[in-house]
């Protein structure tokens, strides 16, 4: 079990594997108001960072479950590193329809809403996992400003204008699904730098390092293509941010 191949190389050097910074992610920890021995659950927790982090930072308790054998053995390592790795758990699997064992005090998915067949389904998966009066984290795109058509929404790597909502419309959706919006931490155009821009030199270095590999190709033609594509489309168009919901 693992992701695409493609990720796991163009997002080796990633800590964080969404446009959001580790500056940003400690202001979402802080503003969540963590306490020490809180149990933390995130449904695909990459390289594990904010799992490690708030453990450091905030003394919780966590696991996460990731399909990215990469990105699993990455988040143990981080784990050994920040000297959390009795207060954090790492687990190599499909997070989808996932649910711990003891309830949690916040579950998360950070921008992995395809685990529950998109937003409704996800925060429904979440649920089951969470105490009463816990919080649920979910982080998503939305558009900074709608675009002009579905071909500048396709830039922007969605299917359509409809695959993501502008802000107002996405806190409102989170309303009619029952759930209070307590909180809310959004990327800025360096954390969309900072994620997308970085892959651009991992390429370099791992196609110089794997000139005949079977993906060199494709790995050649995202690096020519990505750095335009981004600038004219993403950095543009859309937005992303992590929500704190509370069931009424």
């Amino acid at each position: 079990m693992d992701i695409p191949r493609i990720f796991n190389i163009t997002e080796s050097a990633h800590r964080i594997h969404n446009p959001i910074t580790s500056e940003k992610l400690a202001t979402l920890g802080a503003a969540l108001r963590l306490k020490s021995g809180d149990r933390v659950l995130d449904l695909g927790s990459g390289s594990g960072e904010m799992l490690c982090t708030w453990a450091r930072d905030h003394g919780i308790v966590g696991t996460g479950i990731d399909m990215s054998q990469l990105f699993t053995e990455q988040a143990r390592l981080r784990a050994v590193e920040l000297g959390v790795v009795d207060q954090v758990e790492f687990i190599h699997g499909d997070a989808a329809g996932y649910v711990s064992a003891e309830k949690v005090d916040v579950a998360a998915c950070v921008g992995a809403t395809w685990i529950g067949g998109g937003i409704a389904g996800t925060i429904g998966l979440l649920a089951q996992s969470l105490r009463a009066g816990g919080m649920i984290l979910i982080g998503e795109p939305f558009w900074r400003q709608a675009p002009p058509t579905d071909e500048v929404a396709k830039g922007c790597l969605a299917n359509s204008i409809s695959a993501f909502l502008l802000l107002p419309e996405l806190l409102a959706s989170f309303g009619e699904l029952g759930y209070d919006v307590v909180e809310m931490v959004l990327a800025d155009q360096d954390g969309w730098d900072r994620y997308e821009a970085a892959k651009w030199l991992t390429m370099r270095r791992w196609l110089e390092a794997n000139p005949d590999d079977e993906l060199a190709q494709d790995v050649r033609t995202r690096l020519t293509s990505e750095p335009q594509r981004y600038a004219t489309y993403t950095r543009e168009y859309l937005g992303w941010g992590v929500f704190a919901l509370m069931a009424p």
